[in-house]
């Protein structure tokens, strides 16, 4: 009768703790729940292990408290033709959660604010930027995409989307029946991490991402040899490419990590890549007016306002055979380059 008495307890227990989680705690606004859900329901795993996950096409849901549509070549964006169409120009947005516009509406996305700013200046559009970006891909999982599929839809310019985490390895999708169905599971799961980073001497998150930069440390070796891979692709196709780095939005003066940044721009500039550092773009606002959420520090619509207007300049001021150095974008201000990006220009 005591193990009986164990055993009710504990399935009792757990499904209040299953129920609060799911009809109390769940407001559709918390980070690791929403990413659980997108990841249960849009994602799937690749047959290319170098992508490791892949968006499953023609799906849709409501995360992080807005609408997520993705079309049949696992886009979040409208449907492309393989064949460009004439005069069209096409520039690849490859990234992760940044990209994919993570907590904001798809026309908030860099993408197609970018395209909106290039298209603007223009009486017949023609200009096309395709948002390939992924949630939890690193810049191995996105160079790899692009050699495998990307590259089919022939774009002229192909924007590497840089954030302080894509030097972490490959994540491996770890499925048990709780981690697939279990709100509670997933609010457990965060809670723990919280307090073990706040009192169980895990490492806070300015440690952790600098530990990603350590000498040797394999993802960031990875990193710089796919980007090799992708320079070296771009170049022997005729293909503009571009490197991005986008801030980490916690602290923007006396940004924590100028390192980080210096690194990639020196991996850019060793490959012959422009280069263009996003921070100085913002560092004029509070981190927390350009976060989607007040926890979660992914960029919201001005972030992706004033990081567009940065890209597209750059990206007319570099290619502008490509881009006809359209003029500056009716509508919007545009942003001095020299203040509001730092630019490294690629070594001839």
């Amino acid at each position: 009768m005591a193990l009986i008495s164990v055993v009710a307890s504990v399935i009792v227990g757990g499904l209040l703790i299953e129920g609060t989680a799911r009809w109390v705690l769940d407001d559709g606004m918390n980070f690791d729940v929403e990413m659980w859900k997108y990841a249960r329901d849009i994602k799937r795993v690749s047959d290319n292990p170098q992508i490791g996950h892949e968006h499953r096409p023609e799906t849709s849901g409501f995360y992080m408290g807005v609408p997520v549509q993705i079309n049949a070549m696992g886009l979040r964006d409208r449907e492309f033709d393989l064949v460009k169409p004439p005069e069209a120009v096409r520039t690849m947005m490859l990234g992760d959660s940044l990209t994919f516009g993570w907590g904001v509406k798809a026309e908030d996305t860099p993408a197609k604010l970018i395209e909106t700013r290039l298209n603007d200046a223009k009486d017949t559009p023609r200009n096309e930027v395709i948002n390939t970006g992924v949630g939890n891909y690193n810049t191995t999982m996105e160079i790899a995409y692009f050699l495998d599929r990307g590259q089919e839809l022939k774009p002229d310019v192909v924007v590497l989307n840089y954030f302080i985490n894509d030097a972490e390895p490959q994540p491996k999708r770890q499925t048990s029946i709780w981690r697939e169905y279990s709100y509670g599971y997933v609010f457990l799961a965060s809670a723990i991490d919280k307090l073990s980073r706040e009192y169980f001497g895990k490492a806070d998150w300015k440690t952790y991402y600098r530990d990603l930069y350590r000498d040797g440390a394999p993802g960031w070796t990875a990193a710089q040899d796919a980007i090799g891979r992708l320079a070296d692709y771009c170049r022997e196709n005729g293909i503009k490419l571009l490197i991005v780095n986008y801030p980490e939005l916690h602290q923007l003066r006396d940004y924590p990590f100028p390192e980080v940044t210096e690194g990639v721009a020196a991996v850019a500039k060793a490959n012959h890549v422009e280069f263009l550092d996003l921070l100085p773009s913002i560092t004029d606002l509070e981190p927390t007016s350009l976060w989607v959420s007040p926890t979660d520090a992914h960029p919201n619509r001005t972030a992706n306002e004033r990081f567009a207007q940065a890209i597209a300049d750059k990206l007319v001021q570099d290619f502008p055979d490509v881009y006809h150095s359209a003029p500056a974008t009716p509508g919007h201000q545009s942003i001095s380059l020299t203040n509001a990006a730092t630019t490294t220009p690629a070594t001839p």
